[in-house]
């Protein structure tokens, strides 16, 4: 006994339908895989590989990191801070976080490479608006474990945040 048979609906078209309806069910069956299964697999498909912060979570948001670091937590002594103001606002300012490197935040495809992925990362931009957002973004998906300043270099001034000439 054939397994299909070959039918045709109304528009002529030819489809195959079991022609033993035990065999069908147990068909149907076996693609409804259920969670105690060994055999079932799951498959991911995320926008991107990497991970964000390099905390081997598969999560969009980091759960043991956050995304920000309030101002009079910050020591720039012992965090790799980088100030990501744009151009134009770090050319008119004459301060700057101690030890803070700048970098163009419009160059980011350059610089985010050239940075050692095992050091935590803070970043600030003037107000810690959507500069410092889109960075933390972009260096989270590349794997870093990246904050920024709530409030950028304003808010840590006026936290009591030392702050140098450039």
């Amino acid at each position: 006994m054939p397994l299909h048979s070959a039918n045709r609906d109304a528009k002529g078209n030819e489809s195959l339908k079991d022609s033993d309806p035990l065999r069908a069910e147990a068909r149907a069956e076996s693609y409804a895989l259920k969670d105690s299964d060994p055999l079932r697999t799951e498959v991911r498909v995320e926008p991107y590989a990497l991970k964000r912060c390099g905390c081997g979570s598969p999560t969009e948001k980091c759960p043991d990191l956050p995304r920000t670091i309030q101002p009079a937590n910050l020591d720039p002594d012992t965090t790799l801070v980088f100030d990501v103001r744009r151009e134009a606002d770090y050319a008119a300012s004459n301060e700057t976080i101690p030890g803070a490197m700048w970098k163009n935040p419009d160059k980011i495809d350059i610089w985010s490479g050239a940075r050692p992925r095992t050091l935590d990362v803070v970043v600030y931009c003037v107000r810690g608006g959507s500069v410092s957002n889109s960075v933390v973004d972009r260096l989270q998906a590349e794997g870093v474990k990246a904050r920024f300043i709530e409030g950028g270099i304003e808010a840590y001034k006026a936290a009591g945040g030392k702050v140098a000439s450039k």
